[in-house]
């Protein structure tokens, strides 16, 4: 049934375009705005604190920060690392996987709070308004989508001086460099990712290098998952992910430029820095290596490849995610063992694995030595058969014998 109130649930960040919305939604439209932080990993105590203050002092109708870590894992992240995403090979993907939990979480409170509208601050020009409004339409087609600074074509300056004539105190400066932060990676975008020439300058990156010792550590996955870390054994895989963050950042390891094809057709670059993700995939890719079969490592790269590309795009709620998801889940009932890592200043090596389910076994034969699971008269029948096909082929089709 269409509900018919002037409830709006609006997504909150505390930032420049959602203090807009704020005012806008509550002075010019009349509407009683009910403001929501979704914290996917990002925010500190200290943080939440302040953007409470501020959507209060906008005199929003309610407010609610909600912490959904945990689900951004579980639904998410571990499907991203069992498929060892990486989209265009570089980057975890890390704001496109958080918008969509964002999202979902802003859904589920339009449905709680019955609310007739719901509202984000998006642009016109990125891939998060695409996002967004996938999931509401999924989720809560009832509830008309309002995008006030996308659909009014606002720029920050007019956006600044509505604010000012609302009376609202804020900082108004535009910071260098946009910083977004959540569990699997921080997004940096500032007048160097706006070309296609230059890279972020060292004072651009939120964690500066104060490492240099080389530090060798282990990653202990079972069933594809971190669950340890040297002889630190974790509860939950994200406090692992936590724990992982803390010391590799500080080597400035992670850093990098993605540039892609945004959902909306244009091309796109971002800075980020992501240790711990870039770490813990390639660990787990490595151990995957050892530990799967040809074909499974065949078949999980291209279904994950898929995937990446599908939930950047905004397309979480597809049910044939779940049925990718069900696939990557089961391919890693063998991914259980050590990896070896090296930390040093500005990159990581991954040196090797320990696992009781490595395929590489020497029960079997050594790779390039002499084996015992065969016979040399094996290899030549075997490759007599294996080549059969293309022998007659060849032999069908000699020169002479061509059709012109």
């Amino acid at each position: 049934m269409k509900k018919d109130n002037n409830k709006v649930v609006l997504a909150y960040s505390g930032g420049l375009d959602t203090t807009y919305c704020a005012i806008y939604l509550k002075k010019i439209l009349g509407l009683e705005v009910h403001a929501l932080t979704v914290n996917t990993g990002g925010f500190s105590q200290e943080e939440l604190s302040a953007i409470e203050k501020r959507a209060t002092t906008l005199g929003v109708s309610s407010f609610r920060s909600v912490d959904v870590t945990q689900e951004y894992y579980q639904s998410c992240i571990r499907f991203l690392i069992y498929g060892n995403v990486l989209k265009n090979a570089t980057y975890p993907l890390s704001v496109s996987a958080e918008r969509m939990v964002q999202a979902i979480a802003v859904a589920k409170y339009v449905e709680e709070t019955g609310a007739s509208y719901v509202a984000h601050g998006s642009t016109g020009a990125g891939n998060d308004q695409v996002r967004f409004d996938m999931v509401f339409t999924g989720m809560v087609p009832d509830a008309k989508i309002l995008t006030p600074i996308r659909d009014l074509k606002l720029s920050r300056e007019q956006e600044i001086e509505f604010l000012r004539e609302q009376g609202v105190e804020m900082n108004f400066e535009k910071a260098k460099y946009s910083i977004n932060k959540g569990l699997w990676g921080t997004s940096v975008g500032g007048r160097e990712t706006l070309n296609s020439k230059d890279y972020l300058p060292e004072d651009a990156w939120p964690t500066p290098l104060t490492q240099t010792e080389p530090k060798k550590i282990s990653l202990n996955f079972i069933r594809g998952e971190l669950r340890g870390i040297g002889d630190k054994n974790f509860e939950h895989p994200v406090s692992a992910i936590q724990y992982l963050q803390s010391i590799s950042q500080p080597y400035a390891i992670g850093r990098d430029i993605h540039v892609g094809d945004t959902i909306i057709g244009i091309k796109g670059r971002v800075g980020f820095e992501a240790a711990a993700p870039l770490i813990i995939i390639k660990a787990h890719h490595l151990l995957e290596k050892h530990t799967l079969t040809k074909w499974q490592l065949y078949w999980k790269e291209q279904l994950s490849s898929w995937y990446g590309n599908w939930l950047h795009e905004g397309q979480m709620l597809d049910p044939t995610m779940r049925n990718i998801e069900k696939f990557l889940e089961d391919s890693q009932s063998t991914v259980t063992g050590k990896v070896f890592v090296t930390l040093e200043p500005y990159r990581f090596t991954v040196t090797g694995i320990e696992s009781v389910h490595d395929l590489m076994s020497s029960r079997f034969g050594s790779y390039g030595e002499m084996n015992s699971g065969w016979t040399g008269e094996d290899v030549k029948g075997f490759a007599k058969i294996f080549g059969n096909q293309t022998a007659i082929f060849h032999k069908i089709n000699e020169d002479g014998k061509r059709q012109p």
